[in-house]
């Protein structure tokens, strides 16, 4: 009788904690507060208690080692109207098919080949893990126009301060699929442009969002989270769930953050590569949260989502608020705005869109990475430094052993 062996060689595997899916989840932080679901989607969530924690100021840098959020109660559990769907596989990416990039530290296994039921038992299997990190990024130039022609050799990347091992993957990307929250402040402090925010979101999602290609979801936030509309391709859906949305309470701006990164884009399954992105419209003034700021933009990079803000701030003067957006955009790699009038609102959300089509991806495998939960910083700048400006994000969380 022949014996069969099976040989794999599986190479330590980078990113439990931000793989897709629920096996992610389990080693994260609970959502943070109750989550409200729209009255023709389901029940809401259970109340959580609060962490009794205080907000860092706003020059606050991320902590050598990951911080938790107060365990709570019941973690939420949304339905909505369309459950999340596997991203397609762009004609560009079909040679990573291979690899399954997720999250910001990717353990991706590729398999030498396969046994199935149908095949020779005796066919021996190898696979192997290639560990990489996920890195997409911006370049403007001085005057803030946008540069897609730039090649691998006009970038020097620094992972913990050094040099990647390799780097995997390189191309410029205008059309990768997109998973997108939308966050809309729906609390009494933005009652009185609640309205136009609404139109210039919907006006938004029915430029970026391609039937069959990218998903969106809307979140509405109060005192709590309500998902007015899960994952969809549909428009039409999307400016129902705009729509729904009333006005009214207090403000859980962390907390919405919080949840919309942990229990929708990080659990949103993909196939391919994807960009990941949340739109927050708010004032950026919190006084409900159970989550601090830092905790919010921490789950933001565990989840690999760029975070854009629209500051509803019209006043001219820079508030408060208006700095804690900007520390969660330039914290996430994405990009901060502060519209001086209302009709400028629109404007914000066309800048996002093209600059979502503008990006590079970059993909690598980090020199002397160690599995201890720290975090490593990303440093990336043009050779041109002077005449290119590089926006990206500024690290990401090694997991812990």
């Amino acid at each position: 009788m022949t014996v069969c062996r099976m040989f794999f060689l599986t190479a330590l595997a980078l990113a439990p904690a931000v793989v897709v899916g629920q096996s992610a989840s389990e080693d994260l932080p609970s959502a943070p507060s109750a989550v409200k679901v729209h009255p023709q989607r389901g029940p809401a969530a259970a109340p959580a208690p609060s962490s009794g924690r205080s907000v860092p100021q706003p020059d606050a840098q991320p902590s050598s080692t990951p911080q938790a959020a107060s365990p709570v109660e019941g973690p939420a559990k949304v339905t909505g109207t369309e459950s999340p769907a596997a991203a397609p596989v762009t004609p560009s990416a079909e040679s990573n098919q291979g690899s399954s990039i997720s999250g910001n530290l990717q353990g991706a296994a590729v398999a030498a080949g396969s046994v199935s039921s149908d095949q020779d038992p005796n066919v021996a299997t190898i696979r192997r893990t290639v560990n990489e990190v996920n890195l997409v990024f911006t370049v403007t130039d001085k005057h803030g126009h946008y540069i897609k022609d730039l090649k691998q050799n006009d970038f020097n990347v620094l992972d913990d301060k050094k040099p990647p091992k390799q780097i995997r993957t390189f191309r410029s990307e205008t059309d990768l699929p997109l998973q997108v929250g939308l966050l809309i402040d729906a609390s009494n402090s933005v009652r009185d442009r609640f309205r136009f925010e609404q139109e210039a979101a919907i006006e938004f999602l029915n430029q970026i969002i391609r039937p069959g290609y990218d998903k969106a979801f809307v979140i509405g936030f109060d005192t709590t989270p309500e998902v007015t509309q899960d994952f969809t391709d549909n428009t039409e859906l999307l400016s129902r769930g705009i729509h729904a949305l009333r006005a009214g309470g207090g403000t859980a701006m962390y907390d919405a953050l919080y949840f919309a990164c942990r229990d929708k884009l990080l659990k949103a399954p993909r196939t391919s590569f994807v960009r990941r992105a949340a739109i927050l419209l708010s004032d950026g003034q919190d006084n409900q949260s159970r989550v601090t700021r830092e905790e919010a933009i921490e789950m933001a990079q565990r989840a690999d989502v760029i975070v854009y803000t629209i500051s509803t701030n019209v006043s001219g003067v820079k508030q408060s608020g208006d700095k804690i957006l900007e520390r969660i955009a330039e914290a996430t790699g994405g990009r901060a705005f502060f519209p001086f009038q209302m009709t400028d609102v629109a404007n914000a959300f066309a800048e996002i869109q093209d600059e979502l089509r503008s990006q590079y991806l970059m993909a690598y495998v980090p020199d002397d990475f160690q599995n201890d939960g720290r975090y490593r910083t990303i440093q990336i700048t043009a050779n041109q430094k002077k005449q290119f400006h590089v926006r990206a994000k500024r690290g990401y969380y090694a997991p812990a052993r």
